[in-house]
């Protein structure tokens, strides 16, 4: 794989990080906002959580891809 590809394919990943953590945050929000309404739908809760779990593992697989090995 050339430099220019590499790179392209790097912003791509960068690009895609952003995103998943602006669905990281929104569910944050959403999970913050059932809470203070009071009687929050447990069900909803539990989903929305699950969900932010896995954006937060998919995050953390970007970042080990993005980040170069280094050997200490």
């Amino acid at each position: 794989m050339n430099n220019s590809a590499k790179m392209e394919q790097t912003e791509v990943l960068r690009v895609e990080l952003a995103v998943l953590r602006q669905e990281h945050r929104d569910l944050d929000d959403a999970i913050h906002a059932l809470h203070a309404k009071g009687a929050p739908d447990m069900l909803t809760l539990q989903r929305l959580k699950r969900q932010k779990l896995s954006l937060k593992d998919q995050i953390s697989r970007l970042e080990d891809r993005l980040t170069p090995d280094i050997i200490a």
